[in-house]
């Protein structure tokens, strides 16, 4: 008897679920990105995050259309192999196991090792325990799935604590002198140049919506509860963002917060003294460990999907179980590529190349809403995206701005790292020619 997905989510789950995935490390440490970019001025910045948040609240509920007509295992992947073919499905599993995961992995373990060396008060420790966090969790994650579980339920926990006390306190003990929304930009910046870039870095800190549509399999009326999930649990994270994004603004200015690598603990150390600033910090740390394990949870199925599809050579390799029926070998295989990453020590360089790496094929999903509409019109849609096709051309757009914009238009720097990532994910390409040799040559061997 085949077993089948209980439909037993309402409305609350599906709702914790959404802030649970998106709300990460990212809100702690972009503001400093943001204000650099922004020449110290605010008001451009606070736009951002609005701008953002709704392009966000477009993706998700666009892409939740595909998820729910495709209910297959292997997320984007398999949305994309099922629209577009074969090829395109495997290089996007190949560019999120080699630059999406490891590189978030990586950027995430660089703020987690420079703030825990800063908080020790030893920054020649800044690599060793960057590196060895990244050892660690992976190490972590092969032991069961049920110890990763407590570590996301934990960190889940954790990451609210912060943010809740910077917000009350912030609003508090803040002077609320510095300007919020005006100039938008400093002296010699351009609004136009900057904008696509400030997307690309706030986009960073709403990642994790696209594992949304996931539970619609599970949800007792999706058609109506997954909509209102994806917008009242984005909204809420947008609303958290911008207000905890006024109370650093209400305690130190734009032009400072653009000093700090995390901005969050120089607001806390201001609000609650040198001590509880550290304690803050410590909760933030745990929250960024958290993203760290959630990244080093999924990302080796994704891996281990492509093994076991026999897509990338050494497939045997990445499709084997340990005995707690764990992808190990992926798991460490994806620890280690982040630990190379991770040797750059670039944390917004590194979300970057991440960002404009899995928007490019984020687009690709969008584009695939109304590619289905038309070739598979009878196609069972538990959900249906609202306002169509207005919301999927809000969110084709917002991404497609968001990847032309740092392919051409944000600086050599950017322009060179978006060329890098798209070489790394081709390569996917002649590898899977390669795989497809050594199955063909094993068939014929038997």
């Amino acid at each position: 008897m085949s077993q089948k997905l209980q439909k037993n989510l309402g409305l609350a789950p599906a709702l914790s679920t959404v802030i649970g995935m998106v709300i990460g490390g990212g809100v702690f440490f972009k503001p400093q990105a943001v204000y650099t970019l922004t020449g110290g001025e605010p008001g451009l910045g606070m736009i951002a995050w609005v701008v953002a948040g709704i392009i966000t609240i477009a993706a998700g509920l666009t892409a939740a259309e595909v998820s729910a007509a495709i209910p297959k295992t292997g997320g984007m992947m398999v949305y994309i192999e099922e629209i577009y073919g074969k090829k395109l499905g495997v290089l996007t599993g190949w560019m999120q196991c080699v630059l999406f995961f490891p590189a978030t992995i990586a950027a995430l373990a660089v703020m987690f090792g420079s703030q825990s060396a800063m908080l020790i008060g030893n920054e020649s420790l800044v690599v060793p325990i960057t590196l060895g966090t990244i050892l660690l969790i992976s190490i972590l994650n092969t032991i069961s799935s049920k110890t990763s579980g407590t570590i996301q339920t934990v960190a889940t926990i954790c990451k609210l604590i912060p943010l809740i006390l910077i917000i009350i306190f912030g609003f508090i003990n803040g002077d609320g002198t510095n300007p919020i929304i005006t100039p938008l930009v400093g002296p010699g910046v351009s609004t136009g140049a900057v904008i696509g870039q400030l997307l690309i870095a706030i986009l960073f800190a709403y990642d994790g919506w696209i594992n949304v549509g996931a539970i619609a399999g599970e949800m007792k009326n999706p058609g109506k509860d997954l909509p209102t999930a994806i917008v009242g649990g984005l909204a809420f994270v947008m609303a958290v963002y911008i207000v905890i994004n006024l109370a650093y603004l209400w305690v130190l200015p734009a032009s400072e917060l653009a000093n700090y690598a995390s901005p969050a603990s120089a607001v806390a150390e201001v609000i609650f003294g040198p001590m509880g600033g550290k304690i803050i910090t410590i909760g933030i740390l745990i929250s960024v460990f958290g993203c760290i394990n959630g990244y080093l949870l999924t990302g080796p199925r994704i891996l281990y999907t492509l093994g076991q599809q026999k897509s990338i050579p050494g497939y045997k390799y990445y499709s084997s179980l340990n005995s707690t029926g764990v992808p190990a070998s992926a798991t460490i295989i994806m620890g280690v590529i982040a630990m190379l990453y991770a040797l750059s020590g670039q944390f917004n360089l590194l979300t970057d190349l991440s960002m404009f790496a899995i928007w490019s094929f984020y687009v690709l999903t969008f584009v695939g809403v109304i590619l289905l509409r038309k070739n598979q019109p009878d196609l069972p849609r538990p959900y249906k995206v609202p306002l169509y096709p207005f919301i999927p051309i809000v969110a084709i757009a917002g991404g497609l701005f968001v990847v032309i914009n740092q392919l051409l238009f944000a600086g050599m720097t950017n322009t060179l790292i978006s060329l890098g990532g798209i070489i790394i994910t081709l390569i996917g390409l002649p590898l899977y020619s390669i795989a497809q040799k050594q199955v063909n040559k094993e068939e014929q061997n038997r």
